[in-house]
């Protein structure tokens, strides 16, 4: 099992926030620094000084880091056209030697495309252009002497296909999402891992057992893993604390997410493991408090590694 540090900067965080807390997760031997891809405050609350972009953030910490993964979970399709975010994504992995994985999704927040003048269209399109840009961007990303593409929303007419990721045949997308149909589909055929978000261990296996169902049909295997929210404290008052911090609820969380002491982390993560889950996102809200990580890098990590 591997630990993965996944980050919400749109709750409110500069780049150097996220500067601080990605040279922790490095420092601390967790796998990836991850983060979402949104430009507007989910919820209620401080804006804060306003969502940093997801692939430029990661273009910085690209060279300020040097061993742990990075990515997002997960850009939106309707953010980016498929080939400029296929250069902005090879170029990260050549700045990163090599270490880029993207998270790729159709988009569901409504409210930023509105407030960044984005479009919306309706979700079976969405679906539509997502399928479409997966293929344009894998294909740009392997092919050897240029691409063209004809769909019902992108046309690429001799592209060059240039530049190329350092990773071959291309990094690593990963597909997230709880859908019954059309995502099990996407992830058995495009996907390199399909992601869990915010699920039960019950939700979460029934979603893998979509995907794996799916899989038999294109022939392909597919990395499984959960994203959870995250708080872990010494004893129940530090729990209380931490997630007192964050707004949430320690009892909601220790059913609905990842809460406890060190050991019923540690505890449930194998319990997701067992259904074959190879990687967990942890969820890290209070990106100011360092000493979480550190504890879960002690006395969860060890234990699940």
């Amino acid at each position: 099992m591997k630990l993965r540090i996944f980050t919400e900067p749109q709750q409110g965080a500069t780049y150097d926030d996220l500067l601080t807390v990605a040279q922790a997760t490095e420092r601390l031997g967790f796998d990836a620094f991850f983060r979402s891809d949104h430009y507007q405050r989910i919820g209620p609350g401080d804006p804060g000084p306003g969502s940093t972009d997801a692939w430029i953030t990661l273009a910085g910490l690209a060279r300020e880091t040097s061993r742990i993964r990075l990515g997002t979970l997960v850009s939106p399709a309707t953010f980016r056209l498929p080939g400029p975010l296929a250069i902005s994504v090879a170029q990260v992995d050549q700045m990163s030697a090599g270490r880029a994985e993207l998270g790729f999704g159709t988009g569901w927040y409504d409210g930023e495309h509105a407030a960044y003048g984005i479009p919306f269209p309706p979700t079976g399109e969405r679906f539509a252009r997502f399928e479409e840009q997966l293929e344009i961007i894998t294909g740009l990303w392997t092919s050897e002497k240029g691409y063209s593409f004809e769909g019902s929303y992108y046309r690429l007419a001799d592209s060059p296909a240039l530049p190329k990721p350092v990773q071959r045949p291309r990094p690593p997308i990963i597909i997230g999402g709880f859908g019954a149909k059309r995502t099990p589909r996407l992830a058995a055929t495009y996907a390199d891992e399909y992601n869990v978000p915010f699920r039960t261990l019950d939700e979460t296996k029934e979603a893998f057992d979509r995907v794996r169902e799916a899989c038999q049909s294109t022939g392909r295997s597919v990395l499984l893993s959960a994203a959870q929210t995250t708080i872990v404290g010494a004893d129940r008052a530090e729990v209380e604390r931490r997630a007192a911090a964050i707004g949430e609820n320690p009892d909601t969380l220790r059913a609905a997410g990842l809460a406890g002491t060190p050991a019923e982390v540690a505890e449930k993560i194998v319990k997701f493991g067992e259904l074959g889950a190879e990687r967990v996102y942890l969820q890290i809200l209070d990106l100011a408090d360092l000493e979480h990580l550190e504890l879960i890098a002690a006395e969860v990590l060890p234990h699940v590694a």
